[in-house]
């Protein structure tokens, strides 16, 4: 049976939900080599000493604050609420949700201010508490396993405090968000410790892989063809990483203009490089930007 290397670095992702197939996507994205599948309980890369540790995404606050893991991915709401002593590293780009205080829809609870004296259900009750006690309000917070968003149907409570993505479980349930408690998405968690020191190493390692796979998904390359009196109106919308690169095309007169630009700017700067003149505008996805 294969038994776990107290020298290698650790990192213990979700075993099974929302975050499990993206966070071995992630490693796999960064190159690591290693087998994934139902029922394992761990794996050791094949081509980087990092050996992945699979479990509840409850236990992995604890696991990394413990040492029993050098690093963890998982849901900031649950670092936030299990209040561990661990440092986060890095965000991850997937897993976004918010933390939300939601009322029936039409009922006497509309806005912050009527929670008080309220009932309000949730599975985050430190978090709750700090929200409530931030803002001065007096409200009972009971605490659920699940099935919050049931409970004031069952009348268990007037509100719920309860992770949101699209909506849809609200909308189904006929609650109405009021206010967010914390925005969360999957992070990069390290142990705080000697552990960690030994292996800052492999950590940096990581960590470069890590962000040039992210910045990556974040950025388009385009490659366009532009009159040359076009220039300096393409340099003004198309920065790039640095400037964009420009080579000369055997159509005398005319230029290729290649840049990669960001993910969140992407169309406004399609239009306005159009705008300028460019045309045969390709775009292509980035796989890894290392900077």
């Amino acid at each position: 049976m294969e038994r776990l290397n107290s020298d290698n670095l650790r990192i213990a992702v979700q075993s099974s939900g929302r975050l499990a197939d993206d966070s071995v996507a992630l490693l796999q994205g960064a190159g690591i080599d290693f087998d994934a599948y139902s029922r394992k309980l761990f794996a050791s890369a094949r081509n980087f000493p990092i050996e992945i540790l699979f479990v509840r995404d409850d236990n992995i606050p604890e696991y990394v604050q413990d040492g029993v893991a050098d690093l963890g991915i998982v849901g900031r709401n649950l670092v936030v609420e299990r209040q561990v002593e661990v440092d986060e590293v890095l965000s991850l780009g997937f897993g976004h949700c918010v933390l939300v205080i939601a009322a029936p829809r039409g009922g006497p609870i509309a806005t912050v201010d009527d929670i008080t004296e309220r009932r309000i259900a949730t599975a985050y009750p430190a978090t709750l508490a700090r929200y409530l006690n931030e803002r001065g309000i007096c409200a009972s917070i009971v605490e659920t396993a699940g099935a919050t968003e049931l409970t004031p149907a069952l009348d268990v409570a007037d509100a719920i405090c309860d992770l949101v993505s699209t909506g849809t479980t609200l909308r189904v349930n006929d609650l109405a968000p009021i206010d967010t408690v914390l925005a969360s998405e999957a992070v990069l968690i390290a142990h705080r410790g000697s552990r960690v020191d030994a292996h800052e190493r492999d950590i940096n390692r990581l960590l470069l892989r890590l962000r040039s796979l992210l910045a990556a998904r974040q950025t388009k390359y385009i490659m366009a063809n532009a009159p040359v009196d076009a220039l300096p109106r393409i340099r003004s919308v198309l920065p790039g990483l640095r400037s964009p690169t420009v080579m000369p095309l055997d159509d005398e007169g005319w230029v290729a203009v290649h840049a990669a630009i960001p993910e969140e700017t992407f169309w406004d700067s399609i239009e306005a490089l159009r705008e300028s003149g460019a045309s045969e505008i390709l775009v292509t996805e980035v796989e890894k930007l290392i900077q």
